[in-house]
């Protein structure tokens, strides 16, 4: 019942840093996620533990090596194919792999007993500014299923080819920006799928009206004082009529999302005119 977070790399001492507190921590301590490390240094190749080198062709700072990553990676996955295999034995497993939505991600060699060195149920993340930008229904997805593993860049980041040969690896981004290290992404990404977690959250409903769940920005809040600086909550929200207020904050959520996100809201439109479309060919095929 478990979710397993598994991370590679140089800096194991930074976890659970900020997750072993708050919602995350208590969590943690009730079983509900484990947090474990894996030193990307343990599996260098040479006497001296180097685990980068120069870029090819010349340029600034130091790559790391994808022998070395893929050791880390490939010990990653075989330590998950095991963790299943005995939570399968013992019938612990959660019973969240028999959602659909996450079937589509599984590859079933591994829950039929497959080789250790088989893809594992539980996805591996690349923290990279390369990465296809992390979305909420991705993260949704992850904490659907037994864990995941994140593999943490540092310096100038991943030989290529470790991709190649492990296309398994999904190379994600956290937003456009860069840090120093992959760390601080995957802390972010882990603590977006254990809120998600079953009970961790006071009220079932409490992720589900929030920004990106329906893929638009939340509305505004506000609470007492009623009146402050000369500021007051809106009236719709004392007025206790509950159609008038879900009106309310349907509109100022679209609103905002329109002004501050308007990639969020095209993608809202188009999904919204597919699903129209999609219902009308469902009527004319009913009707014939």
């Amino acid at each position: 019942m478990t979710f397993a977070a598994t991370i590679l790399t140089l800096y194991p001492e930074m976890f659970p840093g900020p997750l072993g507190a708050s919602l995350a921590g208590k969590a943690m301590a009730e079983g509900k996620w484990s947090c474990d490390t894996v030193q990307i240094r343990d599996f260098a190749l040479d006497k001296h533990n180097n685990v980068d080198s120069p870029p090819a062709g010349g340029g600034a700072g130091m790559v790391l090596k994808c022998d070395v990553l893929a050791g880390a990676v490939d010990y990653a996955e075989a330590q998950a194919a095991k963790h299943l295999a005995a939570r399968t034995s013992t019938g612990s497993a959660r019973t969240d792999l028999e959602n659909p939505t996450y079937q589509e991600t599984v590859r079933p060699e591994l829950v039929e007993g497959s080789d250790e060195r088989s893809v594992s149920q539980i996805p591996i993340l690349a923290m990279t500014p390369r990465g296809k930008p992390i979305t909420q229904a991705r993260i949704r997805e992850i904490a659907a299923g037994p864990g995941v593993t994140l593999l943490c860049g540092r310096f100038e980041g991943f030989d290529e080819r470790i991709f190649e040969a492990r296309p398994q690896i999904e190379q994600v981004s956290l937003a456009d920006i860069v840090l120093s290290g992959g760390e601080m992404a995957a802390l972010t990404i882990l603590d977006a799928c254990i809120r998600l977690l079953p009970g961790v959250m006071g009220a079932p409903s409490s992720g589900a009206e929030e920004s990106f769940e329906e893929g638009l920005l939340e509305y505004p809040h506000y609470t007492r004082p009623q009146e402050w600086e000369g500021r007051t909550i809106p009236e719709v929200l004392r007025s206790g009529d509950h159609a008038k207020i879900a009106a309310w904050r349907k509109a100022m959520s679209e609103d905002h999302t329109r002004l501050r996100r308007p990639d969020l809201w095209e993608r809202h439109e188009d999904a919204r005119v597919q699903s129209a479309s999609g219902a009308r060919q469902k009527d004319k095929g009913t009707d014939q």
